[in-house]
């Protein structure tokens, strides 16, 4: 009977207890939920799909965008600093377009049109809105080190890690230090089993995760037993910055050692060489530099262009006059740069013509010449002079930088850092990813 009482008493608790939970009064009184106001609609998640799609060669962007059912937008009006020029776009850009399921049509597309620039279309109604976004490139410092065995290519292709410099990147960067020394080291000719390289360069990387080579920092190179130092550094009131040896002297000096990017040295100055075409030997009063058609020359310094045009076995040949008595020759040029002709102004490094083999010759190549007072001298073996030294209101501006980069170059390889911030290198090359 006792237990009958409980059990009942137990039975009873239970059904109320869950009385009150289904009501929402136990253990702890649950608020209504609450009710969209009449003629408010409830928020939901909005599904799309994503198409990326290419310009192609020969198509416009209106081709492009009716074939993603796009129209309404006026293409010629859009602000020029959207750099989206129909006339001027290049082959290759990629589009993404976000669509709405259940819409007929994109509301939502973007293009990258230079490394640092995206652009944002976004249709409003039955309008469309564009903006230019910046891209923000973080910049990291590193340091490498390794022996130049052959080329200073291959070096820092060994040097650099796929996750660090892409191939396209590694070579950039190999170019940069080259003219970092334009004007003191021929790497065709100077470099020597054991010389050794020292290097601090900048890497970007997007807030998309891309990497790309920013620029040559500090460097140190021993060549020939030589060492061979250089800081990046701009002088005030300039555009641009310049290298400086450790006292402050410019790498710079009044002509480049070579005015293009080339493989080889296919013939050298002297007076007696084998013309392959001529078939004779006869007195050869420049150097001859292999590369590839359409390779960009450069003037050597800073002039006034004396003829531009078909000149005999020259074939298409630039000739400019500058200070001092001195002249340079550009000869079996493809073609010139735009505007270059007789009177023209020009400035170091500046574009005037492209590789080719017009005239008297066998293959691609630039044939270069330097004469002093129309006597022809070997480009290579002259002594220029020197560019201006840092000014001496931005001395100790360039002493800190300088002390800094230093202190960079020097640091040993197995000095502290981070532990995800060192990669695997070869055993011949270091690497430091700096603080």
């Amino acid at each position: 009977m006792r237990r009958g009482l409980v059990l009942s008493g137990a039975v009873l608790v239970l059904l109320t207890a869950a009385f009150l939970g289904l009501s929402g009064d136990w253990p702890e009184r649950r608020p209504s939920p609450a009710l969209p106001d009449s003629g408010t609609a409830v928020p939901s998640a909005e599904i799309f799909t994503e198409t990326v799609d290419t310009l192609e060669r020969g198509e416009t962007l209106s081709d492009l965008f009716a074939r993603h059912n796009v129209g309404g937008i006026d293409f010629h009006r859009l602000d020029p600093a959207l750099a989206l020029n129909p006339r001027r776009l290049r082959p290759g850009l990629v589009f993404s377009f976000r669509q709405t399921v259940g819409d007929s049509a994109p509301s939502h597309i973007v293009v990258r049109t230079t490394p640092d620039k995206r652009v944002t279309f976004r249709r409003v109604s039955q309008s469309w809105d564009a903006e230019a976004q910046p891209i923000r490139w973080i910049p990291q410092e590193i340091r490498i080190e390794g022996a130049i065995d052959n080329s200073l290519y291959e070096a820092l292709d060994a040097g650099v890690s796929d996750e660090q410099l892409d191939t396209a990147n590694r070579q950039r960067l190999a170019w940069d230090l080259a003219d970092v020394y334009a004007w003191e080291i021929d790497f065709t000719r100077d470099i020597r089993p054991g010389d050794r390289f020292q290097v601090v360069f900048e890497r970007l990387v997007s807030e998309d995760g891309e990497v790309r080579f920013g620029r040559v920092l500090a460097s140190d190179l021993t060549i020939g037993g030589k060492s061979l130092t250089a800081f990046r550094f701009t002088p005030s009131g300039s555009n641009s910055a310049l290298y400086f040896d450790t006292e402050g002297g410019s790498l710079r000096r009044a002509f480049l050692r070579t005015p293009v990017e080339f493989r080889r040295i296919s013939s050298n100055f002297t007076n007696a060489r084998y013309h392959p075409v001529l078939g004779r030997v006869r007195r050869h009063e420049g150097t001859d530099y292999a590369a590839r058609p359409g390779t960009p020359v450069m003037a050597a310094g800073d002039g006034t262009v004396l003829r531009a045009g078909y000149v005999g076995g020259y074939g298409n040949l630039i000739e400019l006059r500058h200070l001092n008595g001195i002249t340079t020759r550009y000869g079996h040029l493809r073609g010139f740069a735009r505007k270059l002709r007789r009177g023209v102004r020009v400035e170091q490094g500046q574009i005037i013509g492209y590789v080719g083999a017009t005239g008297l010759a066998s293959g691609p190549h630039l044939h270069y010449e330097f004469r002093i007072n129309g006597v022809a001298k070997d480009s290579r073996r002259v002594k220029i002079g020197g560019g201006a030294p840092v000014p001496r209101a931005d001395r100790q501006a360039f002493e800190q930088e300088r002390d800094r980069l230093t202190a960079l170059l020097r640091q040993p390889t197995g000095a502290a850092a981070p532990s995800d911030a060192i990669a695997q290198q070869p055993a011949e090359t270091s690497t430091r990813w700096l603080p």
